[in-house]
């Protein structure tokens, strides 16, 4: 049996990124966030008319997406803008945890 102590390890420390992706809601909103290319940021108001939920849902969505440091934002004035992170590090922890699980599946069947 493979050490799944590692893999617990792994799991644990990419918990929180895969709660964020979960959700359909923050899907929604990530897949907003990429048609409009995020370079410069979208608003409350424009995310709410793209993914049809409330200023509060999405305010509660924003922060467990920017906890994640999946998304930041950046403030002009009284205006905040949402964009996507081109920070990767959580992406590639997740692609090591899915090839160490690939891995310990294959050998299971190869046995």
């Amino acid at each position: 049996m493979a050490d799944l102590t590692a893999l617990k390890k792994e799991f644990s420390e990419v918990s929180d990124f895969l709660i964020a992706l979960g959700d359909e809601k923050r899907q929604a909103i990530i897949l907003a966030l990429m048609a409009d290319k995020a370079c410069q940021g979208i608003r409350v108001g424009d995310l709410r008319e793209a993914v049809n939920l409330s200023r509060p849902a999405i305010s509660h969505h924003l922060k467990i997406l920017r906890e994640a440091k999946l998304i930041d934002y950046r403030t002009e004035g009284t205006k905040n803008y949402y964009y996507l992170t081109h920070e990767t590090n959580k992406i590639e922890q997740l692609q090591k945890l899915l090839t160490n699980v690939t891995t310990i599946i294959s050998q299971e069947d190869s046995k």
